[in-house]
């Protein structure tokens, strides 16, 4: 019987499992670095969202309302937003809007949300999980969603900084890889990633709390991660040589992860608050951050070993 074509292949080796998730964990990187251009987020989070209302009354309109915008913002906080909430029935409700509201008690039909009157948390909770894709937007202008969109943005990213750490860090990793400058085991060539990716946070943290987005605008913040960013070194290299695990691949990946949580819940404070936090806080931020990062180091560390 003739050979078939299989016996006529070079025995150049696939792409392995591995090999696929580095490429997949590449790509996701670049992929949300892509946004670290100020135009970008703003054509994200500048999407006009609208929101339709069901109600049983003139007092539950009101409410759901109140609840989408608080009754104490300043006027045109407010004023901007209410055109763009529609209540059922009204003259000139638009065919489509983005997602429907209803009142408390009231029967909520698939694919619309429930407004939860004690638990209002969980109604942004469920809006956010379905509309992922509308989140920037749907902080922007609506505050009730304005705090877990930032905690999701700053863990988010936290968590890519992470990966990014751990999978710059796998031993043997097949050299022609990455042909990204930035993709070496050495984590002080990883600070020009983590610092880029730290000012796409803080664009999009600026975003969802209704502020104008820019490098000017974010001048201030950019100069800050800048600034910490010269001491990503010393402390990578400084605890990574205390604390044996994983051969330094965990220590690095929760310190990418713990450094840049730290940034973000800076931003939230002074966006919030407009005040920095005091050292007691940020000692306390960094600690418990740089715990969850280790798990997440760890659990990423994990998976790639899996997929050896």
């Amino acid at each position: 019987m003739a050979e078939g074509p299989r016996s006529h292949v070079s025995a150049r080796r696939a792409p392995n499992a591995l090999t696929n998730f580095m490429f997949h964990t590449v790509k996701q990187v670049r992929a949300a670095v892509s946004l670290v251009r100020p135009e970008a987020v703003r054509a994200l989070a500048c999407q006009r969202i609208t929101i339709g209302l069901v109600a049983a009354s003139r007092g539950g309109y009101a409410e759901l309302e109140d609840f989408l915008i608080p009754p104490g913002a300043p006027h045109e906080a407010r004023f901007e937003p209410m055109n763009t909430l529609y209540r059922a029935g009204d003259p000139g409700t638009p065919e489509h809007v983005d997602l429907v509201l209803y009142e408390h008690g009231l029967p909520c039909p698939h694919g619309a949300f429930p407004y939860r009157r004690t638990d209002p948390q969980s109604t942004v909770a469920e809006i956010l999980r379905t509309k992922e894709e509308l989140a920037l937007p749907l902080a922007r202008q609506y505050p009730v969603f304005r705090r877990a969109v930032v905690e999701r943005t700053i863990h988010a990213v936290a968590c890519e900084n992470a990966l990014f750490a751990v999978v710059t860090s796998l031993p043997n990793a097949v050299p022609s890889l990455f042909e990204l400058p930035w993709a070496v085991g050495e984590f002080a060539s990883d600070t020009a990633f983590l610092t880029v990716n730290q000012i796409r946070m803080a664009f999009m943290i600026a975003a969802a709390c209704g502020k104008e987005i820019g490098f000017v605008h974010q001048k201030a913040e950019m100069l800050s991660i800048a600034a910490g960013a010269f001491g990503w070194r010393a402390l990578a290299r400084e605890l990574v040589g205390k604390i044996p695990l994983g051969g330094g691949i965990i220590p690095k990946g929760a310190i990418a992860f713990a450094g840049t949580f730290l940034v973000g819940k800076g931003l939230e404070a002074y966006h919030h608050a407009r005040a920095p936090l005091t050292k007691a806080e940020r000692d306390e931020v960094y600690e418990e951050a740089y715990e969850r990062g280790k798990m997440v180091a760890e659990s990423f560390s994990k998976e790639s070993a899996r997929l050896r």
